[in-house]
């Protein structure tokens, strides 16, 4: 479901003497010419590993076969196969297996929610309502034009149609003691995670925090679950959203990526005059 609401293309699948690696991807046309690249899809699909998890060198790896010019792959948390991968920002974890952790002032906030009246639901994705749907859209793009986000984050409603049948994926909806909603985020287990997918709060109801009522449950269902919550990272290291999740965290993980330059004469050309520090593939920076 999420693979399909991404418009995931192909698969890339590499063969070693013992082990077969599959990961999905986006391929796109580069600009106007017949040249096309790749890019894992948003979050962390990673590669499945039939066989023995190599420690692979993607020097070793023929790129010129797939016909692309580059692929930039985004790992999973606890699953990279290739060596000499990049570490990105740090992701956040709430790991049922460890000493829970929160702030006092987390806490009481929590608490005082509650006694004001604050309810949160936690509703199977298929099983969530077109009001409940639209309650949520609603709420996202909200944080998303608060945060001004990239146009790349902000997503229809047969995005989240697509995502929220899925199995073992939930919406999390908090509402004020009038019932209006306030807060919610986007639940979904894959790779031994439960992931904190995507989320948002309403601009009218920031004082009160009700995110945090929202992380709380969700840190039950964790437990509920026996899985590790990835809350993710902020939008830059040590910003304001990442000292949020940090709040409710027990441990750290640097989630990581792999930059592969498949043709490296094509990638030269398109690349030509362009100084773009680390951004790849440099000639769509």
């Amino acid at each position: 479901h999420f693979l399909e609401a991404e418009g995931a293309t192909h698969t890339l699948r590499i063969e070693t003497d013992d082990a077969e690696l599959l990961a999905p991807l986006v391929v796109r046309q580069i600009a106007d010419g017949p040249a096309r690249d790749a890019t894992s899809p948003y979050g962390y699909p990673g590669f499945t590993v039939v066989g023995a998890t190599p420690a692979l060198d993607p020097a070793d790896v023929d790129w010129h076969r797939t016909g692309l010019v580059s692929v930039f792959i985004r790992h999973r948390l606890d699953l990279v196969p290739f060596a000499g991968a990049t570490e990105r920002n740090v992701v956040q974890i709430a790991d049922p297996a460890l000493k829970p952790k929160s702030r006092p002032t987390d806490r009481r906030q929590v608490r005082r929610n509650l006694e004001a009246g604050y309810t949160v639901e936690l509703i199977p994705g298929a099983q969530a309502s077109a009001a409940q749907r639209a309650a949520f859209l609603d709420l996202y793009e909200q944080t998303m034009r608060r945060t001004d986000a990239a146009d790349h984050y902000f997503f229809d409603a047969s995005y989240f149609d697509r995502l929220l049948p899925a199995e073992r994926t939930w919406l999390v909806l908090a509402a004020d003691p009038e019932g209006t909603p306030a807060a919610a985020s986007i639940a979904a287990v894959s790779d031994g995670y439960l992931h904190y997918y995507l989320s948002g709060s309403a601009d009218s109801h920031l004082g009160d925090s009700p995110m945090k009522n929202v992380l709380a449950r969700l840190i039950e269902l964790a437990g509920e679950l026996a899985l590790p919550l990835n809350l993710g990272g902020g939008l830059r290291p040590g910003d304001a959203l990442e000292e949020f999740k940090r709040g409710f965290a027990n441990r750290t993980l640097a989630w990581q990526t792999s930059e592969i330059v498949c043709d490296v004469e094509r990638y030269s050309d398109l690349s030509k005059g362009r100084d773009v520090g680390g951004f790849f593939p440099a000639y769509r920076a």
